[in-house]
């Protein structure tokens, strides 16, 4: 989410950077449309007077030296926004990488909680069964052991009716 207000706040400036360059271009346009104009208006001046013209003319070539300082320095201002707007582009790219990388990782983080998920449903049904079968087998192991008692309390009768019979034809001969 940072990642996407940061980034709308890079196309924004550079927004205002593509704006602040094409009004440098236009200036640079209209200093260059005017420095024409004042060369026209030097070649009229020294045609019609040499002494005027050489007054107006040093006057000229010193606005020439200003308007070409003045677009030197919106020159290096140009170059300074185009610098920074390289410095953003890569910045943005740089978080556009580094979302989709975010992203591919939440993916594969989702994937695993799936996995591990559907491992731990398939344990606790595992356990259920082996409950299950638990179960079944101390109903058998319990139903079993009533069944020995039972069995071995019969032996016990048996055997003791046995001695009676044995201790009575002993008895009777």
């Amino acid at each position: 989410r940072n990642a996407m207000i940061d980034a709308a706040k890079l196309a924004d400036e550079l927004r205002g950077e593509q704006e602040a360059t094409a009004k440098a271009e236009h200036a640079r346009k209209l200093a260059d449309a005017h420095i024409k104009d004042l060369q026209n208006k030097i070649d009229d001046v020294e045609s019609s007077s040499m002494k005027a013209g050489k007054k107006a003319c040093s006057k000229l070539e010193t606005r020439i030296k200003e308007l070409e300082s003045e677009l030197d320095a919106e020159q290096r201002r140009l170059g300074d926004t185009t610098k920074n707007l390289r410095k953003s582009e890569r910045r943005i790219k740089e978080l556009e990488f580094q979302s989709s990388e975010d992203a591919k990782q939440a993916v594969q983080m989702q994937d695993l909680v799936e996995k591990i998920n559907n491992k731990i449903r398939n344990y606790k049904r595992q356990i259920e069964e082996a409950e299950e079968i638990a179960a079944l087998n101390l109903a058998k192991f319990r139903k079993a052991q009533g069944d020995a008692d039972e069995a071995d309390e019969r032996a016990t009768l048996t055997e003791q009716a046995a001695a009676k019979l044995k201790s009575a034809a002993r008895a009777g001969i």
